[in-house]
Order: C-alpha cells, then structure tokens, then sequence
C-alpha cells in the first residue's frame, strides 16, 4: 500500500483535531495554521486537506476570530478509513475501477480474489481504528498485535532479487 504525503497529512490534521475535540460538544475550533504547526506540515497543504475533509462531513469550519475547524463528529465516530476515503477514495481500487468489479482471463483470473482480500485486510485496520484510538490511545487490539511483532517493522526486500544474488 502506498500512503501519499497528503493522506499521511490528513490523517494527522484529522488526529490533531481529534485530540483537541471536546466530550462535552463544546469544541473549540482551531486555526489551520495551528494543526499544520503541531503537524510540522505546510499551511497552505493543510489548509487544502481541511477543506476537503469539510466538504466529505468529518470536519466543520467557522470564520472568524474564533473561528477555525473541528471534526464534525466525535472522534470515536470517525475511522482512519474515512479520513483517507475523503482524501484518495476507495482504500482499493485497481486502475480506478473498484475491486469487486474487475475480471481477469485464464491464469489471472484470481488476481481479483487476492485485491479483495488486500482490501479487506486493510479494511480490518483502518476501518476499525478511529481517530480517538489514535489520539490518546488505546489502539484497538489487533492493531497492537500487529505492532507487536518485530517483522512488522522491518521492509521486506524483493525476495526474488534476493534470491537470484545466492
């Protein structure tokens, strides 16, 4: 999975915002130059990202002094998914088209059963973390168990190229 630089900033204004949400409704809004700040992230960039968030219903905007962003719904309500389906879309899709609906002949005819179950792995993460998970924690369970594995961390090199250098 490739995670552009404008989801990795969307999810961490979505997560800024989270942090700075308000149980009792009363959030106050924040300045897009104050998540970018927090974020060490370009202005202008976050500014765009809040819009868009604003215009898929997670985040709400008011002019003013007092004025600025917070997220539409309480944070425990929002996904990581939904941050990235408002920025890039579908968490899948194969040139565009949705996985589900791709067909492939003879020997590949399969490819489309291995994309849907990337999809639902992903799916299995994303989905199932909301923004409030993130922010103060506690991640939710399997997350921390894929964490917990060391090879989680570590990039596999391409095994055939490895191999072909023995």
């Amino acid at each position: 999975m490739r995670i552009t630089a404008k989801v990795d900033y969307a999810v961490r204004a979505a997560v800024e915002l989270a942090a700075r949400y308000s149980a009792d409704g009363d959030s106050r809004y924040t300045k897009a130059d104050e998540v970018a700040e927090a974020q060490a992230a370009p202005e202008a960039f976050v500014l765009g990202i809040l819009n868009q968030l604003k215009l898929a219903g997670l985040v709400e905007s008011k002019r003013g002094a007092d004025g600025g962003y917070r997220l539409a719904s309480p944070p425990e309500r929002i996904a990581v998914a939904d941050v990235i389906r408002a920025i890039d879309g579908p968490l899948a899709n194969v040139a565009g088209a949705h996985v589900e609906d791709v067909a492939y002949p003879g020997a590949a005819e399969h490819v489309r059963d291995v994309w849907v179950a990337v999809r639902a792995a992903m799916r299995t993460v994303l989905d199932e973390t909301s923004l409030a998970e993130v922010a103060v924690g506690p991640l939710p369970e399997g997350v921390r168990a894929l964490i917990a594995d060391d090879a989680a961390w570590k990039t596999r090199p391409n095994r055939l190229r490895t191999r072909l250098r023995d």
